[in-house]
């Protein structure tokens, strides 16, 4: 028997905001996403921990995702509120709109997509996906990230 299909919980967010984002990323999500995803929207303070923790860096950054690697359970995406709303002010946008950006580029990372390594893919799937959920432009696109060899920023393992 295969996967089970995406099934996603958010933590943080009021919550039909948290059934919208939920909804809003199933529905966009490549069809080969299997399993549990929780997306935890939390404080900057507990993402900078996370971040120096288990990236070694002591900042907050905006998304950290971290790949189960059990069957049936895709992984957890945090997501740095005070940093989404800095973003979402600086691009113009709502917060619930940096949200979608900042939880479909941790669902990518949670699928193993990297774009500090995979010469493009990663940057061509998230345009792909943000065009069929009707987002402007995403986070790899809008921060002129370009790949490069090394560790991802984003992906990382407890």
């Amino acid at each position: 028997m295969g996967e089970p299909a995406l099934r996603i919980e958010s933590v943080g967010l009021q919550p039909a905001a948290g059934r919208a984002l939920a909804a809003w990323l199933a529905r966009v999500a490549p069809a080969r996403a299997r399993g549990a995803v929780t997306v935890a929207v939390t404080t900057d303070a507990r993402v900078r921990a996370l971040n120096s923790r288990f990236r070694r860096v002591r900042a907050a950054t905006d998304v950290l995702s971290f790949p189960a690697g059990e069957r049936g359970v895709l992984g957890d995406i945090v997501i740095a509120a005070g940093v989404a709303r800095r973003q979402a002010r600086a691009a113009g946008h709502p917060v619930a709109t940096e949200l979608k950006v900042l939880a479909l580029h941790g669902l990518l990372h949670l699928m193993g997509y990297d774009h500090e390594t995979d010469d493009g893919r990663m940057a061509r799937a998230e345009a792909r996906l943000r065009r069929k959920g009707g987002l402007e432009n995403g986070l790899i696109e809008r921060s002129g990230r370009q790949p490069a060899s090394g560790v991802s920023g984003r992906r990382t393992r407890p």
